[in-house]
């Protein structure tokens, strides 16, 4: 039997405007469709409730503007590998823009309050490695930025 897993994540009123901000920003994203719920709901009357269906970054999700019920938090973030420290600069940025907030260790939380871990696919590979000193030194570089830097985790598993 085969399943499918589609994150949703629940807005107070801008699941559309904010879908429409992450597919401009992450490549392979757009929006799939927009439906008004037809009827009455706990969350508001019959067309004020909005599911939106998108591809983010290739894999299928959905947002709904149903209220102010549960804020996002750290308890699940999105990770963005990224292959090099142009596209770790453009995706931070762009995902503190109008009131984004940076934060430790490669988070961004977005002006949503959708948290984004933005990260070197390189850097799983540093801090895998068998040889324990390579990956602390590039783990303990990690754990003292704020925007993650390619180069400076590169040099501290080397032993630069």
């Amino acid at each position: 039997m085969a399943v499918e897993l589609t994150p949703f994540l629940w807005y107070n009123s801008e699941a559309e405007e904010a879908v429409q901000f992450y597919c401009g920003l992450i490549p392979n994203s757009r929006i799939v469709n927009v439906t008004a719920l037809p009827s009455d709901s706990p969350s508001g009357p019959a067309g004020s409730v909005k599911v939106v269906e998108f591809i983010l970054a290739g894999r299928p999700m959905q947002a709904m503007s149903a209220g102010p019920f549960d804020p996002f938090n750290h308890a699940v973030s999105f990770m963005i590998e990224c292959e090099t420290q142009a596209e770790i600069d453009r995706l931070w940025h762009g995902l503190q823009a109008d009131g984004g907030e940076p934060e430790q260790c490669g988070w961004v939380k977005d002006r949503y309050g959708v948290l984004w871990q933005i990260v070197p696919k390189s850097l799983a590979r540093m801090t895998r490695d068998p040889d324990q000193a390579k990956a602390k030194r590039a783990l303990d570089a990690m754990l003292k930025m704020v925007k993650l830097d390619i180069a400076t985790l590169e040099n501290a598993y080397n032993g630069n």
